[in-house]
């Protein structure tokens, strides 16, 4: 072949429309699950959540219990968000992560508030698998009221000076709010906005025109990412899995967030309040089929990389 021809054929394969991918490439897509919970209610001190009148959720937590639920699903690592406020839970978690591969991160439970803050932060960040805290409507928390908080702030410099992450829990408008107050002093500070599908568009117009407006500026700020998580949802006495039923709710936050800032996350064990873990896999598995290959990595496992800084641990995982 000469010349002529070479960039002759060069020309026509750029010109030529991509093939649509297969099914089978779908399957093969590594996924990182960036939203589970380890405990043991077997341990000596007990554990402050699940209670035990939780018949569905009392019960061991653990990294081998997961492997079995996902170990046809294509999940092949999971960040640990963790469950307790206790500050020692935040050392068993990183010692049972590190007995695991398939653990590639920890979410700590700390608070930025404290006067030992800072002390705490670089004790945990010395372990790789640390990758930040998560704090909000959670452990009678009010992110809110904490963003006028000096000694907060600075707290959450320090957690950003770090390269570590802020995840939130339970979203509702005041909690959006406070995200746009926060990363307005903080704008190098990555904060992921957990759990958002489960949040209800609010019925009070006033809330409504928060949540909107607080929404639209989020979206404008790439530091923050959403966890499509949580996506199921009762509706009277039943959970629907037609991806139809979720939408037009999934749409929205995809058109406010688009595809490199939305992360997979399963919500394990406590999802099963809702359904098993492969129903709420299947459902978002399908949405994200139909935005294309690029899109479904960037959501299972490229943005995790990029929102956490995570580090393989096993030849499994991508990287």
């Amino acid at each position: 072949m000469n010349r002529r021809e070479f960039l002759a054929l060069s020309a026509a394969a750029a010109l030529a429309p991509a093939l649509p991918a297969t099914a089978g490439q779908y399957a093969s897509v590594p996924m990182i699950d960036t939203h589970i919970h380890l405990f043991d209610p077997a341990r000596p001190q007990g554990i402050p959540w699940p209670e035990k009148s939780d018949k569905l959720l009392y019960k061991p937590a653990l990294p081998g219990r997961y492997r079995q639920v996902v170990a046809s699903s294509g999940v092949v690592g999971a960040i640990v968000v963790e469950a307790s406020p206790w500050l020692e839970d935040n050392q068993w978690v990183l010692d049972t992560a590190a007995r695991d591969h398939i653990i590639v991160g920890v979410i700590g439970n700390l608070e930025p508030e404290k006067s030992g803050f800072e002390k705490q932060l670089a004790r945990f960040a010395e372990n790789q698998l640390f990758r930040g805290v998560r704090y909000g409507n959670l452990w009678g928390h009010d992110i809110g009221a904490q963003v006028q908080n000096p000694r907060f702030i600075a707290g959450l410099a320090s957690l950003s000076k770090a390269g570590l992450v802020l995840d939130t829990a339970n979203p509702d408008p005041a909690l959006l709010a406070a995200i746009v107050r926060l990363t307005d002093k903080l704008p190098d500070l990555k904060i992921i906005i957990d759990h958002l599908p489960q949040m209800a568009v609010p019925a009070d117009s006033a809330l409504r025109k928060v949540y909107e407006e607080s929404l639209r500026e989020i979206g404008q700020r790439p530091q923050i990412y959403v966890k499509i998580s949580e996506v199921l949802r009762k509706e009277k006495d039943s959970v629907p899995t037609s991806l139809d039923f979720y939408r037009g709710n999934l749409d929205k936050l995809y058109g406010t967030f688009g595809e490199d800032r939305v992360l997979y996350g399963s919500d394990w064990p406590n999802s099963d309040q809702w359904l098993p873990f492969e129903a709420g896999l299947n459902l978002v598995r399908a949405y994200f089929q139909e935005k294309g290959l690029a899109a479904s990595e960037k959501y299972f496992w490229k943005n995790s990389i990029a929102a956490y800084s995570w580090h393989k641990r096993d030849n499994s995982q991508p990287g």
